[in-house]
């Protein structure tokens, strides 16, 4: 259950300057994650990870057969580590003059992602990949399907989930992640199938039965998953 890490990574807290052993786990969805620790849950079939995180009770347990390797890292310092890199990416978009109402300040979208991780246990850095994937953070961003805002949320979807004003920030992505949330609930939080269903839509992955052969939709999910993972390599650097 990779989403529910309540912000994995993203804020360390400052911590005493010390050693800790790592571990770099990937998933055979393509996820990878840097872990303190990993440790099986008895007959469960459960493994539960440790992602390096400034709280002890961070942690989320997937199935066995989901890990695909664990690999040992060298002691690294325990440091603070920078925000989120998602300036970068606002920065880049094109999107008007920086606090605008066309592209609002970088720490206001970065703290509604937060809030929104938080509230429905999702890593913060995945619900960051996917405003870059779809908007590329920009707030006003239509696309030709008539999708809009920062998660890019269809009209029909954004009313279904009491969106009135997709192009305001804050409830485009409450919106986006609550929609995202659903996806993960029912497709058991596989997140690639999720990814998928976000981009193609429940019907084309449950008639394909895992993520459609749509060339816009696999590109889609790999460019999130790469996204996801270059964060967490980024996160693991600055921590070294």
């Amino acid at each position: 259950m990779i989403r529910r890490i309540p912000i994995l990574g993203i804020l360390l807290a400052l911590a005493p300057v010390g050693a800790l052993a790592a571990e770099h786990v990937t998933l055979t969805n393509g996820f990878s994650v840097d872990c303190v620790k990993h440790e099986a849950l008895g007959e469960s079939g459960m493994v539960r990870l440790f992602p390096l995180s400034a709280s002890d009770s961070t942690y989320m347990d997937v199935p066995a057969g989901a890990v695909k390797s664990v690999e040992p890292l060298m002691e690294i310092p325990v440091v603070a580590a920078p925000s989120s890199s998602l300036e970068t990416h606002l920065a880049d978009a094109k999107c008007g003059a920086p606090g605008s109402a066309a592209c609002p300040r970088t720490d206001s979208v970065k703290g509604l992602l937060v809030e929104a991780g938080a509230k429905h246990h999702i890593d913060v850095d995945l619900l960051a990949a996917v405003v870059k994937a779809e908007s590329g953070g920009q707030v006003r961003a239509v696309s030709r399907v008539r999708a809009q805002g920062l998660m890019q949320l269809m009209p029909g979807t954004a009313a279904g989930l009491g969106v009135k004003d997709a192009f305001k920030p804050e409830e485009n992505i409450a919106g986006g992640t609550e929609y995202l949330d659903r996806l993960l609930t029912r497709y058991h939080d596989d997140v690639a199938l999720a990814l998928a269903a976000y981009n193609a839509g429940p019907g084309a992955v449950d008639r394909w039965h895992g993520v459609p052969p749509y060339r816009e939709t696999r590109a889609y999910v790999t460019r999130i998953i790469n996204e996801f993972n270059r964060r967490k390599m980024a996160l693991r650097t600055a921590v070294r």
